[in-house]
């Protein structure tokens, strides 16, 4: 029996000017033809493949944009018909719980969700599971592509819902939303055990659960996972009436009535959260899709966890790149914003990450990084305001993928100059300070590597530091706190990326 992914079903978006891939499963041997037909039953393209080791693979040629199309699938007797189908832009939207926050717990998202029409941009959730089993089975084959109207998108990713808003009125074709992501995972978990083994940083996370889970059998874990889900299932729906009940509402009002998250998931052999635990359920089965680019928001739950980030992202960006065949897949994604729980100390772990952040964009090509530091929320680490976040992207993808030059991005250091006592600094655009005070968080080092507040003179697009007792200042950094107001910003409105030199 011939089974085609449901990335292929009704209403699916194909990604334009890449060769199309059409994939599924069937009896080993089995020929099997694809065509893709036109709004008036007009040849696009034929393609044929035989099945190997019980998965057929047939190749498109590419496609401009188009709507209204028809996809038939025949083989071994057998035909398909996936109707309403698009070629258009297709983005995989992957990470944890900030680009899962669904546009129904998003600032402006009943709001939109009461109204908001257009046929044009549609969304495909991956089913979040951590192990093959018939739940997952049977929810991977009950996934389908929806199409935004009214009463529709509510569990779309809010970033990824006004990323793809935008870019669809900006370059008025269809674009799709691959959905595959879940709160809570580490960049290790995108990953398979044989690709993590490639480095000694992978591997220490899989030797290291693995130590903390033996022992734990398949029956204890299924046990607290239960109970854990059941737990989450129900603080998630108190937090929804308790937001419904009070619009706007702030969040420690909420928890103050309706509790702390239970978030305490149990480790064990199918934990989504372990190492490698979502790469083959998640990711492996929408493979090798041709895809416009990713769009990624992860780094939460690893900032604690390791000084090496940057080597496990551009691990975790070659694999998906191989996975979906192209070597240069255009891979844009966020940087951690300012966030730290209420009575917590500094504990300085997430300017790291975001320094690891910034050093995977600039060692890989074709990525690129979006800078909230202005975004952040105290206590709150799940900012509602995800349009911003989506805006930013589309930005972002402007120059990246589009190889557009008008895209607004944060201001970046270009360049220093060290002359006695002063460090001057210089960025690619002029800078203010937003709320008129003098520049915050920039700090000086000499030689004994001591960080000391600095004094900023602002001169367009350039920065003069001094701090007291740095006579001859070597190294500089710039927000290096968990949380905190910056005021610098660049003329296009965005703030100053952070940075330690």
């Amino acid at each position: 029996m011939m089974k085609i992914s449901p990335v292929f079903s009704d209403g699916a978006v194909l990604c334009r000017r890449k060769e199309i891939r059409i994939f599924g499963e069937a009896e080993e041997g089995t020929l099997v033809r694809c065509e893709l037909l036109g709004p008036k039953g007009v040849l696009m393209a034929r393609g044929e493949g035989e099945t190997r080791n019980g998965r057929f693979l047939v190749i498109l040629p590419p496609q401009e944009a188009a709507v209204g199309c028809r996809l038939v699938i025949a083989g071994g007797g057998e035909a398909f018909t996936a109707l309403d189908i698009c070629v258009g832009e297709v983005f995989l939207a992957g990470g944890q719980s900030n680009m899962e926050l669904e546009l129904q717990n998003a600032d402006e998202g009943q709001t939109l969700i009461a109204g908001h029409v257009n046929p044009l941009v549609r969304y495909f959730n991956v089913p979040k599971f951590g192990f093959f089993g018939e739940e997952r089975t049977a929810a991977w084959q009950n996934a389908r592509w929806e199409a935004i109207g009214p009463g529709r998108g509510k569990d779309m990713s809010a970033a990824a819902y006004f990323f793809a808003m935008k870019l669809q009125r900006e370059k008025n074709v269809p674009v799709g939303i691959i959905d595959s992501y879940l709160g809570g995972t580490s960049v290790t978990c995108w990953m398979d055990a044989a690709w993590l083994e490639r480095t000694g940083e992978g591997a220490r996370y899989l030797r290291e659960y693995a130590e903390e889970t033996k022992g734990i059998t398949m029956e204890d874990f299924l046990k607290k996972e239960s109970v854990f889900r059941h737990n989450l299932d129900q603080w998630n729906a108190d937090m929804a009436e308790w937001k419904a009940a009070h619009p706007g509402g702030a969040w420690e009002d909420m928890v103050a009535e309706i509790g702390e998250c239970p978030w305490d998931p149990p480790k064990g052999p199918a934990s989504p959260y372990r190492p490698a635990g979502l790469y083959d359920t998640m990711i492996a089965p929408l493979t090798p899709l041709a895809l416009t680019g990713v769009l990624y928001y992860q780094g939460e739950e690893d900032t604690w966890r390791t000084e090496k980030y940057d080597t496990l992202m551009m691990s975790l960006i070659d694999r998906w790149r191989a996975a979906f065949e192209e070597e240069e897949l255009p891979f844009l994604f966020v940087q951690l914003p300012m966030w730290i729980a209420k009575g917590a100390e500094d504990s300085r772990t997430w300017p790291a990450l975001r320094l690891c952040q910034s050093r995977v964009r600039d060692r890989m090509r074709n990525t690129g990084m979006v800078c909230l530091l202005d975004q952040g929320e105290f206590d709150n680490i799940h900012p509602t305001n995800k349009r911003v976040v989506g805006e930013r992207l589309f930005e972002l993808a402007k120059r990246v993928v589009y190889g557009e030059t008008d895209s607004a991005e944060a201001p970046r250091v270009t360049g220093r100059r060290i002359e006695g006592s002063m460090m001057t600094l210089k960025t690619d655009q002029a800078l203010m300070s937003r709320d008129g005070k003098e520049p915050a968080f920039l700090e000086l080092a000499g030689a004994d590597g001591v960080f000391r507040p600095a004094r900023a003179m602002l001169e367009g697009p350039v920065l003069h530091l001094t701090a007291a007792g740095v006579s001859h200042p070597l190294h500089c950094r710039y927000a290096w706190t968990d949380y905190g107001a910056v005021n610098l910003f660049g003329a296009n409105g965005l703030p100053l990326e952070p940075f330690l030199f």
